[in-house]
C-alpha cells in the first residue's frame, strides 16, 4: 500500500527515534495561535503587549514557537501599582473564598491539563498535571486554615516571585500558590522556560475567578527584571528560586532597597547518591540510569559507593547503559563546557565508561561515568552539565556520610541500604534538606524542601514553607528606604579604637572587662579597648574593642562544642537552660543596677526587666522538647518523617532596647533549638551583656557554645558576614548594616534576620516584652531548620 512504512517493530525499537511534536501539540499551538504568538505582559488581570517594546523568540527545536514582550519600567510601575491595589481586596477576603479559588482552580486544570502539559513540554519544562494539581489543592487547605491555625500572623503584602532561565514549573508554583494562599498578591518575574506556562496559569487563575491584580506576571531578563520588581516602593517581598550566580546578581542588586528577600538555590545544588554494601545493586543501579541520564535534571548529582561493591555496581552500570542514546543538551555551549571537564579528569586519572562515542559535533552527548575520581576533583565539586555523573568510592559508612557531606550544597541526597538503622542515622547525619531512602526524585508539597548551606536560606513546602510569606502582626516590618553609598570591602574598618598606654592607672575607671569566648576571659586580640558611657557621657568602664580574630577565635570554640551540644536529648539542653534561668535570678539585683546605671531608668523598672529575662528563660528551657517535627500525611504509600535541626553557629547583633531581655530571649531561643551563639552586645549599652557573662560561668552551659564580643558594630558585623562557618546573622543595626548583609550574605550564603533600629526607635519597634505568642514562634522558627526524610513501603 502506498505511504505504508516498512519499518518493523524491531527496526524501530533498535532506532528510537524522536516523533514530530506537530500532533502533540495542537491544544498548545491553539493557544499560541490565539494570542497571535506574541505573548505580552499578564496585568491586572489583562494581557498587555505594547507595541514599542522589545521582544524575546521561543524557540523548539530551531523553530520560533512564539515572541514573548520584554518588560519596561513603565510596565514594572503598573504591575506593582496593580499589585499593590488589589492587596486589601484579597486579603480581606475570608479563608474560605480564598480557598474557593484554589479549589476552582485546580478543576480548571484538570479541564485544561492537555494544554498546560503540552506548553510545558514545548517550554522544556515538562510537568505532570497531576502534580500540579495536588500542589494547588494542598494550598487551597491551607488558604482555609490560615486564621485558625496562624491566627497572630499577617501577609507580607505584595510578593515579587522571580526563577531562573531553568526553574522548573513546580517550583515556581510552589512559590507562588502559598503565597497567595496566605493573602500575598504575586508579581512573577518568569525564566525562559516558565514564561509561558506562566502566561498560561495566569489565564487559568483568572478563569477560577481570582481578583484582577492579585497575581501579574511580566517577562524579560530575570536577573534585572527582577531587580527593577523588587525595587519598586510597593513591592513588600522578594523570593527567588534558579541558579546560584542569578540569585547573587540579583541580591547585590536589590541589597538596600527594603526589600526582606529568601533563596533557593536548588539548580545549582550538587547532591550525593550514596549506596552503601548493604543495598540492592539493581535496584540502585536503576535509580542511578533514571536520574543521571535525563535531558533535564533538577540538581546536579555525584555518585558515592563503598568500595567493597564498587566492581559490582560498575558492571551493572556498564550494562545498563549498553545501547543508550547520546542525550540531547540545551545548547551547544554546554558541550564545550562537557568536553572540558572530561578532559580535565581524565587528566587527573578518571576513567570514562560512556554509553557509545560521542558525536564530533552537534549538541549531544551520551551518557557518562567518570570513575576514580578524588573528592577533591573539580568535577566532583561542580559537576559539568548534561549526562555526566561523577563516581567516587569510600570504605567504612561514616566516611560515606562525609563524603556526602564534602559538597557546600545542602538540598537534597539519595542513600540506597536494605539497613534501617544505617538508613536513619546515615539521613540524620546528612547536612542536606532532604534525604531518599531506596528512591530519588519523589516530592509531595507536604513535606518542605529547606536548602541547606549554599543551596538555600529558605522553606518552601509543608506548613514551614508558609512562614515566609507571612509576619507576626505585632512584628515591625522592614522600612523600604534607597541604598546608601557604601564601600562594601571596607565596610566598619573605619572603627575608633583606644589603645592603653603604657602605665595607664586602672583605678582611674571604675572596670575593665573582658571578652567572653571559649568559656574564658579574654582581652581583644588587638589589645584595643573601647568607653562604656553612662547616660550623661562619664565613663562607666573600658571593654574590649573586638575583630575579626575574635570572632575566628569564637567560632574555633563553637564548633568544637556546638554538635555535642545538639545531639543532647531536648530534655538535657532544657535542664541546663534552667540551670541559666537559675544562675540569672540569683545575681538579678547586679543586674538590674547595670541595667539603671547604663539606660538612665529607674531601678524598679531594670528589676522588672530582669523578672522578665528569667521567665523568658525559663520559657525557652520549657520548650526544648516541645518544638519538633512529625510524620506528615502523604498520598503515595511510604513512611516520612520531619525533623527539625539546628542552624550551627549564630551571629547576633543585639539591639539597644531593653539589653538584658532581648539578650535572653534570642539566646534562649537558639540555645533550646541546639544552636552556638555568638554575641555582639549593643554599642549604647554593653553593660548588662557583660556582667551576664557571670551568669554564664555560674551556670552549666558548656564553654564555647556562648561568646560575647564588644566591639565596633559595623566591624564586627563585616567579621560575621565573611566567616564561611556561620551559618545565620540575627541583626539589629543601622540600615547601611542592613544594606552591607543583603550584598554580602550571598556568597557564603546565610539566612538573615535583619532590623533596622534606627526605625525601629521612632515605631516602636520590636516588643520585648510581649508574650504573644507569634513572637515567641517567630524566633524558634528562625533558630531552626528542617529535614525530610522519605522511606519507602512496599
Amino acid at each position: 500500500m502506498a505511504g505504508t512504512s516498512t519499518k518493523t517493530v524491531h527496526d524501530i525499537f533498535q532506532n528510537m527515534e524522536y516523533g514530530s511534536s506537530s500532533t502533540s501539540t495542537a491544544t498548545a499551538q491553539a493557544w499560541l495561535e490565539k494570542h497571535s504568538r506574541i505573548l505580552g505582559f499578564f496585568i491586572d488581570g489583562k494581557f498587555l503587549s505594547p507595541a514599542d517594546r522589545q521582544t524575546h523568540d521561543v524557540t523548539d527545536s530551531n523553530a520560533v514557537v512564539c515572541s514573548t514582550v520584554c518588560a519596561k519600567d513603565e510596565d514594572v510601575a503598573s504591575a506593582a501599582s496593580s499589585a499593590a491595589g488589589a492587596l486589601k481586596t484579597w486579603s480581606e477576603l475570608s479563608c474560605y473564598q480564598r480557598a474557593k479559588v484554589l479549589l476552582k482552580l485546580a478543576s480548571v486544570l484538570q479541564r485544561h491539563s492537555q494544554c498546560v502539559s503540552e506548553l510545558c513540554e514545548l517550554s522544556q519544562s515538562s510537568v505532570s498535571p497531576a502534580v500540579l494539581i495536588r500542589l494547588t489543592q494542598y494550598y487551597a487547605s491551607w488558604a482555609q486554615l490560615r486564621d485558625t491555625l496562624m491566627p497572630e500572623w499577617i501577609p507580607q503584602g505584595v510578593v515579587a516571585v522571580v526563577v531562573s532561565d531553568d526553574c522548573s514549573v513546580y517550583f515556581l508554583l510552589l512559590k507562588v500558590l502559598p503565597a497567595l494562599a496566605m493573602g500575598n498578591t504575586v508579581i512573577v518575574v518568569p525564566g525562559k522556560t516558565t514564561t509561558l506556562p506562566a502566561l498560561l496559569l495566569a489565564q487559568l487563575f483568572l478563569e477560577a475567578g481570582i481578583p484582577a491584580g492579585v497575581l501579574n506576571v511580566i517577562t524579560g531578563s530575570e536577573a534585572s527584571l527582577g531587580a527593577k520588581v523588587a525595587q519598586n516602593p510597593q513591592v513588600n517581598y522578594l523570593t527567588y528560586s534558579g541558579r546560584q550566580e542569578t540569585g547573587e546578581a540579583l541580591a547585590k542588586a536589590v541589597a538596600g532597597w527594603g526589600v526582606p528577600m529568601s533563596f533557593s538555590l536548588s539548580f545549582s545544588s550538587v547532591c550525593p547518591f550514596i549506596i552503601f554494601d548493604s543495598a540492592d545493586l539493581d535496584s540502585a543501579v536503576d535509580g542511578v540510569i533514571e536520574l543521571a541520564f535525563k535531558k533535564k535534571r533538577d540538581f546536579q548529582w555525584v555518585l558515592c559507593v563503598q568500595e567493597s561493591v564498587l566492581d559490582s555496581v560498575v558492571a551493572r552500570l556498564k550494562l545498563r547503559m549498553t545501547g543508550m542514546k547520546c542525550v540531547p543538551l540545551a545548547t551547544e555551549a554546554e558541550r564545550s563546557l562537557i568536553d572540558t571537564a572530561v578532559q580535565e579528569a581524565q587528566q587527573q586519572g578518571a576513567t570514562l565508561m560512556q554509553s557509545c562515542p560521542p558525536v564530533s559535533t552537534g549538541a549531544l552527548y551520551p551518557p557518562t561515568v567518570l570513575c576514580g575520581l578524588a573528592p577533591s576533583c573539580q568535577s566532583v565539586i561542580s559537576p559539568p552539565p548534561g549526562p555526566v555523573l561523577p563516581l567516587i568510592s569510600f570504605r567504612s559508612s561514616a566516611e560515606g556520610v562525609t563524603l556526602g557531606n564534602h559538597s557546600p550544597y545542602g538540598q537534597t541526597a539519595s542513600i540506597w541500604t536494605e539497613d534501617l538503622t544505617l538508613a536513619l542515622e546515615s539521613a540524620k547525619s546528612l547536612c542536606v534538606g532532604s534525604v531518599w531512602v531506596n528512591f530519588h526524585s519523589v516530592m509531595d508539597p507536604a513535606l518542605p524542601l529547606c536548602g541547606r548551606r549554599e543551596s538555600g536560606n529558605c522553606t518552601d513546602g509543608g506548613r514551614e514553607g508558609l512562614y515566609q510569606f507571612l509576619r507576626p502582626s505585632l512584628s515591625p516590618s522592614f522600612p523600604r528606604s534607597s541604598p546608601s553609598s557604601i564601600n562594601y570591602a571596607d565596610f566598619g574598618s573605619a572603627a575608633s579604637k583606644f589603645m592603653i598606654p603604657e602605665g595607664f592607672d586602672p583605678s582611674s575607671v571604675p572596670r575593665f572587662y573582658s571578652h567572653f569566648v571559649g568559656g574564658q576571659l579574654r582581652k581583644a586580640d588587638s589589645g584595643c579597648s573601647r568607653s562604656v558611657l553612662a547616660p550623661g557621657s562619664a565613663v562607666l568602664a573600658h571593654c574590649p574593642d573586638g575583630g575579626r580574630k575574635d570572632v575566628r577565635n569564637a567560632v574555633e570554640a563553637a564548633i568544637k562544642v556546638q554538635p555535642g551540644w545538639m545531639k543532647k536529648s531536648p530534655a538535657a539542653r532544657s535542664q541546663s537552660l534552667y540551670s541559666l534561668a537559675d544562675s540569672l535570678d540569683k545575681r538579678r539585683r547586679d543586674l538590674a543596677v547595670s541595667i539603671q546605671t547604663q539606660t538612665g531608668i529607674s531601678l524598679e523598672e531594670a528589676e522588672k526587666e530582669v523578672e522578665l529575662s528569667v521567665s523568658r528563660l525559663s520559657d525557652w528551657a520549657a520548650r526544648c522538647d516541645k518544638e519538633q517535627g512529625g510524620n506528615p500525611f502523604l498520598p503515595q504509600s511510604g513512611s516520612t518523617l520531619l525533623t527539625s535541626e539546628a542552624l550551627g553557629v549564630l551571629g547576633v547583633i543585639l539591639p539597644n532596647t531593653k539589653p538584658l531581655l532581648s539578650l535572653v530571649s534570642l539566646l534562649g531561643a537558639a540555645l533550646a533549638m541546639g544552636n552556638a551563639v555568638i554575641m555582639v552586645p549593643s554599642e549604647k549599652c554593653p553593660l548588662p551583656a557583660l556582667e551576664f557573662i557571670q551568669v554564664l560561668q555560674a551556670s552549666d552551659i558548656p564553654g564555647g557554645l556562648v561568646s560575647i564580643i564588644t566591639g565596633g558594630r559595623d566591624q564586627l558585623t563585616h567579621a560575621f558576614a565573611n566567616h564561611s562557618v556561620i551559618q545565620s546573622i540575627w541583626y539589629w543595626g543601622s540600615k547601611e548594616g542592613c544594606q552591607f548583609l543583603q550584598y554580602s550574605c550571598v556568597s557564603p550564603l546565610k539566612r538573615l534576620w535583619l532590623n533596622c533600629e534606627e526605625e525601629e526607635e521612632r515605631e516602636a519597634g520590636q516588643n520585648w516584652t510581649s508574650s504573644n505568642p507569634s513572637l515567641q514562634e517567630e524566633l524558634w522558627r528562625k533558630a531552626v531548620v528542617w529535614k525530610s526524610i522519605w522511606i519507602p513501603t512496599a
